[in-house]
C-alpha cells in the first residue's frame, strides 16, 4: 500500500524532464534523499553564446548547379537533418585573438605557438599583399573579419576550448564552484582531434567532475562546441525554412544559393541590384569599380556584412569558405546514412584505394570537407551543395570557419 500511495502521487499527471515528480515513477522510491536518486532541477540548456537554432527536418542535398567541374560527387539525396545549434557568422580575428589570450596564460608555450594562424597565406610572389601579413590577424580594424590562415586541425582545437571556456564561465555564473581551469586541457596538442567528431568528445566531462556542480546529469553544462557536419553546413545554407508555407508537408522550392531567385543580386526593396555576397564577379574583378563597388570588399568583409539568410546565419555563402568536421570522399552521398549523414575516418571507402603515393590522387584520411565560397571564388561556389577538400593541416586566405552545437535533450 506504501508504494501504491508514493506512485500515485503523480497521478493523472504524467512526469517530464523539467517535472520529473518527488517520487520515481517505477520504484516509488522518493528522490533527493539519503537512499534515493539525486534528481537536479532542470527547465531548458543553456544558451550557448553566438549560436542560433536551426530547425532540423528533412531536405533534399546535392548539387543545384550544373557540374562543371565533372566531380559527381555530391548526387542530390533525400536526409534529415536533426535540429541543432550553430554560430550565426563566422569565427573573426577578435574572437581568436581571445583564444591565444587564454592559451598563452593556461597552456603550454608549444602549443600556443601551434595555435597562431598562419598570416603568410596572405603573401603572394607575383602581388602586394604584404600589408595583409602584418596588419589582417591583429589591426584593430579587422576585428571582426574572419579570421584566415587556420587549419582544420586548429579550428578543432578551438571548438574544444571554446566549450571548456563557456561551461567554465557558465559554472561561475551559477554560483558553484569553477572547475579549476583550462591548463589541464592543452598541455600538449591533442592528438585525438584528427578524429573528426571524436576529437572534442569529452570536453564537458572534464568540467563535470562531481566536485564542480556542472554535469551531464544536472543539464548545466553545455555540449561540445564543434565543427558542424558537411550536411549540417549544407542544410543550414540552404534555409529552406523561408520557403515553406506552414501546413504544407511538400518541399517545393530549392534555392540555388542561401537566397531566392537566380542571381547574386538583391532583387527587392531599396537595395535592389545590390550583391548578396562577397566573392569574386569575373576575371580581375574583386569589387568593382571606383564609386559604384559591387559587392564592396577586395579581400574579406565584416562577418555580419550582407543580408542573413532566413534561419539568420551571415555569410554562408562567400567572404571565406569553411571548414566541416567531415573527411572528403568524392563519393559519400552513397555511402552515409540518411539520417543525420556523416563521413568520418576510417569507414568506408579506405584511403590506400587512392594511389597518392603514385600521384594519381590527392585523397587520403587527412583531407577535409570546405565549403561556401570565398572573396576569391566565383559564384558558382556559392551554391550550398558544391564541396572541395584540403589537407587538415593546411590554410589558406580563403577558408576561415564556424561552429556548431547539437540540441541535446530532444528528439527533433
Amino acid at each position: 500500500m506504501g508504494l501504491t500511495a508514493l506512485g500515485g502521487c503523480n497521478k493523472n499527471k504524467q512526469p517530464t524532464a523539467s517535472k520529473p515528480g518527488k517520487y520515481s515513477s517505477t520504484t516509488g522510491i522518493e528522490y533527493n534523499t539519503e537512499k534515493g536518486m539525486a534528481v537536479a532541477n532542470f527547465k531548458k540548456i543553456p544558451e550557448g553564446p553566438g549560436l542560433v537554432f536551426i530547425e532540423g527536418g528533412r531536405t533534399v542535398l546535392g548539387s543545384q548547379e550544373e557540374d562543371v567541374t565533372m566531380s559527381h560527387d555530391n548526387i542530390e539525396r533525400t536526409v534529415t537533418i536533426a535540429s541543432f545549434y550553430m554560430d550565426e557568422a563566422e569565427v573573426a580575428n577578435i574572437h581568436w585573438l581571445e583564444y591565444l589570450h587564454f592559451i598563452r596564460t593556461d597552456s603550454a608555450e608549444e602549443f600556443y605557438k601551434s595555435a597562431l594562424p598562419d598570416t603568410t597565406v596572405w603573401a603572394r610572389d607575383l602581388s602586394f599583399n604584404d600589408p595583409y601579413v602584418t596588419y589582417y590577424l591583429r589591426y584593430p580594424g579587422f576585428r571582426y573579419f574572419p579570421v584566415v590562415g587556420v587549419s582544420w586541425l586548429q579550428a578543432d582545437d578551438y571548438c574544444t576550448w571554446r566549450t571548456a571556456k563557456v561551461n567554465e564561465k557558465l559554472a561561475g555564473d551559477g554560483g558553484e564552484t569553477k572547475s579549476g581551469g583550462l591548463g589541464g586541457l592543452f598541455k600538449k596538442k591533442n592528438k585525438a582531434s584528427a578524429e573528426g567528431a571524436e576529437g572534442t568528445t569529452g570536453t564537458a566531462g572534464a568540467l563535470a567532475d562531481g566536485k564542480g556542480g556542472a554535469s551531464i546529469e544536472k543539464g548545466n553544462t553545455l555540449p561540445n562546441y564543434r565543427l558542424p557536419t558537411e550536411a549540417e553546413w549544407e542544410y543550414a545554407a540552404q534555409a529552406l525554412v523561408g520557403t515553406q508555407e506552414t501546413g504544407n508537408e511538400n518541399q517545393e522550392e530549392k534555392r540555388i544559393y542561401p537566397w531566392d531567385g537566380n542571381s547574386t543580386r538583391n532583387a527587392y526593396g531599396k537595395k535592389q541590384g545590390q550583391f548578396l555576397a562577397n566573392f569574386k564577379r569575373g576575371r580581375g574583378d574583386y569589387a568593382g569599380i571606383a564609386g559604384s563597388l559591387n559587392d564592396g570588399a577586395m579581400i574579406t568583409e565584416y562577418i555580419y556584412s550582407y543580408p542573413p539568410n532566413d534561419y539568420g546565419l551571415y555569410n554562408m555563402a562567400g567572404n571565406v569558405n569553411e571548414w566541416v568536421q567531415d573527411v572528403y570522399r568524392p563519393l559519400s552521398f552513397q555511402d552515409v546514412e540518411d539520417l543525420n549523414p556523416f563521413r568520418r575516418n576510417g569507414v568506408a571507402d579506405p584511403a590506400d584505394k587512392y594511389d597518392k603515393k603514385g600521384y594519381q590522387s590527392l585523397i587520403d584520411d587527412h583531407v577535409r570537407v570546405y565549403k561556401g565560397g570565398s572573396w576569391r571564388d566565383v559564384a558558382y561556389w556559392l551554391s550550398p551543395g558544391t564541396r572541395r577538400f584540403m589537407a587538415e593541416d593546411s590554410s589558406t586566405a580563403t577558408i576561415g570557419f564556424r561552429c556548431a552545437m547539437i540540441n541535446a535533450g530532444s528528439n527533433k
